[in-house]
């Protein structure tokens, strides 16, 4: 589509909602580039971009992927995204990584080796932004999501690049998480915490082909022996380990069907619609939360005040809860 442009090459806001809903490739990454931006010229075009795609966003399937290093995540997102494109599905591959300004991500360098998906027309893969907080690194996903929505990606992958709290994080955005596990049963706990486990809503072991597949169903066994113990992470649903191998292909389809079918009886229940409006309130709290953080230091009293307040806490001279008293006193004024 021939697209109209502003003043030094600028695209208008029709631009970029036309672009996005008209699958234009060259648009979606521009509008992604546009809300992932931290300038604050942008951001008043970007939310205008975005409240004007809304109306086009949420008919897709989120899936949130984490896994133990080394598990054959890449490899597993490769063969099963695949496996949709070819099907006919339209996917969209996003990564959430607070950890890392120099790498920028694991899925930079996945993007290479996952060389097919990469290059199907179906599917799209885009790295995050790999610089400041979790929470602002996690907004911007979120809207390139939406904007991925928009452009009729029907599934969406978002894959947590981070460690620790990067999947809590990922399991606030998402329908659906998947674990990716390696043999090894309990062993392999070590490097998981409990706290993921507890979030997952399906285990897959995966590497289960060759001399190795006796040992992932033993593993399969043991994951739903722990998991009879742990409370369910959606409740009406039973989470359960299976077997995969990303090499073989055997157990991918799998994959499908387990969400497919957590959808359908998410959907009959109503909680998947209670789910997603829970998240969409929580992100609003951590929003507010993490601008009333940015406008407390940017504040230009705070900024005289509150290096004298920490050298006084130090020296012991006034009480911790004081001197948060006393800053927030002069920083309501």
């Amino acid at each position: 589509m021939a697209v109209q442009r502003g003043k030094k090459n600028a695209l208008t806001v029709e631009d970029y909602v036309d672009g996005v809903l008209n699958q234009n490739r060259s648009i979606i990454a521009r509008a992604i580039t546009l809300v992932e931006s931290n300038a604050p010229k942008h951001f008043t075009l970007a939310q205008e971009v975005l409240k004007r795609l809304m109306p086009y966003t949420g008919r897709s399937i989120r899936v949130g992927i984490t896994g133990v290093p080394g598990a054959g995540k890449s490899t597993l997102i490769e063969a099963f995204g695949s496996m949709l494109c070819d099907q006919g599905h339209h996917l969209a591959v996003l990564a959430v990584d607070p950890s890392s300004s120099v790498s920028k991500g694991s899925i930079l360098g996945d993007k290479t080796r996952m060389e097919k998906l990469s290059n199907h027309p179906n599917a799209y893969i885009r790295p995050s932004p790999s610089s400041g907080t979790l929470g602002g690194v996690a907004r911007k996903s979120r809207e390139t999501m939406l904007i991925c929505e928009a452009a009729g990606f029907d599934v969406i992958f978002v894959e947590t690049v981070g460690v620790g709290q990067s999947e809590i994080t990922v399991r606030s955005m998402v329908d659906f998480f998947l674990v990716l596990m390696l043999t090894g049963g309990g062993d392999e706990l070590q490097g998981m915490k409990k706290g993921v486990m507890e979030i997952a809503d399906a285990i897959f072991i995966n590497k289960a082909d060759g001399n190795n597949k006796q040992a992932a169903l033993n593993a399969k066994a043991e994951y739903n022996r722990l998991l009879h113990y742990l409370q369910p992470a959606t409740p009406g649903w039973e989470t359960q380990a299976y077997t995969v191998s990303a090499l073989t292909g055997e157990g991918v389809p799998d994959i499908w069907e387990v969400i497919q079918n957590y959808e359908k009886k998410m959907k009959e229940s109503g909680f998947f619609s209670e789910r997603r409006a829970a998240q969409l309130s929580e992100w609003m709290d951590r929003l507010i939360e993490d601008e009333l953080t940015h406008t407390f230091y940017e504040d230009d009293e705070m900024k005289r005040v509150l290096p004298e307040m920490k050298q006084k806490v130090n020296e012991g001279t006034i009480p911790l809860a004081q001197a948060v008293q006393y800053l927030m006193k002069i920083y309501r004024k």
